[in-house]
């Protein structure tokens, strides 16, 4: 696996989770409302991914440490990764109940990132649990910060 495919899956697949995760969560304690929730999930798939993949871009052009083509494909991978990892949260939200669709969403958002994590440690000869567990914080507090602040913003409603 190239590193071009390889930073645009780690770097993809993560902000896919955590932002859709958090999207999902602070929009559903907020407004309870599943067309909001597709409607923040698309928005995620396009304008994030586009943003993602062009900070990626940005990055890899200021490091100079690559040719032309490898920041493109890495550009390249980072969207596709976001985009399509991204509306893997879709599933859950049109089959179920919006308030199960969000456990389901949250469950399989950890299992990609602890699955990813777990990947990366292993690539870098690091202790799996304490990677895994680091990432998975992140994504709880994530997940928690944002059920807050939906909540309150829905007091305002």
């Amino acid at each position: 696996m190239n590193s071009a495919f390889r930073t645009g899956m780690s770097f993809g697949v993560t902000s896919a989770v955590i932002t859709t995760l958090g999207m999902i969560v602070g929009l559903n304690s907020g407004t309870h409302s599943k067309m909001v929730v597709v409607g923040g999930i698309l928005m995620i798939a396009i304008a994030d991914a586009f943003s993602d993949s062009l900070g990626i871009h940005l990055s890899e052009e200021a490091r100079e440490r690559h040719s032309k083509k490898r920041v493109w494909e890495s550009t390249i991978f980072t969207f596709l990764f976001k985009f399509v990892f991204a509306l893997t949260f879709l599933i859950p939200i049109l089959l179920l109940d919006l308030s199960l669709a969000v456990k389901v969403n949250i469950v399989w958002g950890m299992l990609l990132l602890g699955g990813l994590s777990y990947y990366i440690a292993k690539k870098k000869n690091a202790a799996p649990w304490k990677v895994v567990t680091e990432h998975l914080v992140i994504a709880v507090v994530v997940i928690i910060a944002t059920n807050f602040l939906g909540n309150w913003i829905a007091g305002f409603g």
